[in-house]
C-alpha cells in the first residue's frame, strides 16, 4: 500500500502548526514546530507570502491528507463518495475520515498516532465483530465492537495504556477493563476535532 514517506515533523512546520503525527514527541519540548516554528527548507525563515484563495484551499486539503495519512487519489476518492451522498459533503467527508478503521483505534486512545494505529491495524491486532480486520480504511459503523485479537491480549504495545485517565471522545464508548470499543454514533459536526477547514477543501475539488 502506498504512503507518505516525507519526514513527520516536516510535514507539521510546512503547515504551520502541530499535526501530531509522532505521539508523544509531538507533546514535548523537542518538538521542531516548536523549536523551528517556519517552513523547512532554505527560504522557511523569510517572511511568507500571503496565499491567494486557492492557496488557502490547497493548504486545507494537504494538512487533512497528512493529519490522516492519505495521498492524493485515497483522499479523492473520499470527497467523490461524499458528493454522491446527500447532504453537506464537507461534513460527509469529515465523518468518513473519522470513521476509518485506524483513525477510530487512534481517537479510542489504543494508539498515540494514527501511524502507530495504521501499523496495528495492519499486523492484525483488532477484530470487528469477532471477526479479524487489517484494512486501516475499512469503514467501521454505528453498533461496530471492537476488540483485541487474543492472540495479541498480551502484547506490550496494550500494558501502560491507562484508558481510564484518556479523553474518548463521544460517539465512542471504550471499556478499559476488556479494552473493547464500542461504537456509539457518527460523529456529529460538534464532536468532530479537527483543525482543517473542510468547506475550503469542498471549494478546491469543485472548481
Amino acid at each position: 500500500m502506498a504512503k507518505n514517506l516525507d519526514p513527520k515533523c516536516k510535514q507539521c512546520r510546512r503547515e504551520g502548526e502541530k499535526l501530531f503525527l509522532k505521539g508523544e514527541k509531538c507533546n514535548s519540548a523537542k518538538c521542531p514546530a516548536i523549536k523551528r516554528n517556519y517552513p523547512p527548507g532554505v527560504h522557511g525563515v523569510k517572511r511568507q507570502k500571503r496565499l491567494t484563495q486557492y492557496g488557502q484551499q490547497l493548504r486545507e486539503k494537504q494538512k487533512a491528507k497528512r493529519i490522516y495519512g492519505l495521498l492524493e487519489k485515497q483522499f479523492k476518492n473520499y470527497y467523490e463518495k461524499a458528493v454522491k451522498k446527500q447532504g453537506d459533503t464537507g461534513k460527509l467527508l469529515n465523518q468518513m475520515l473519522e470513521m476509518r478503521f485506524d483513525n477510530v483505534i487512534y481517537r479510542a486512545g489504543l494508539a498515540n498516532s494514527r501511524k502507530k494505529s495504521r501499523q496495528m491495524v495492519n499486523h492484525g491486532l483488532f477484530k470487528i465483530n469477532g471477526k479479524k480486520v487489517d484494512i486501516p480504511s475499512c469503514q467501521v459503523k454505528t453498533k461496530d465492537e471492537i476488540t483485541i485479537n487474543p492472540k495479541n491480549a498480551d502484547s506490550k504495545l496494550f500494558a501502560d495504556l491507562n484508558l481510564d485517565k484518556k479523553d474518548v471522545v463521544s460517539w465512542i464508548h471504550v471499556d478499559p477493563k476488556e479494552l473493547k470499543v464500542k461504537i456509539i454514533n457518527k460523529p456529529t459536526p460538534k464532536e468532530i476535532e479537527q483543525s482543517f477547514n473542510s468547506r475550503l477543501i469542498v471549494e478546491f475539488y469543485s472548481r
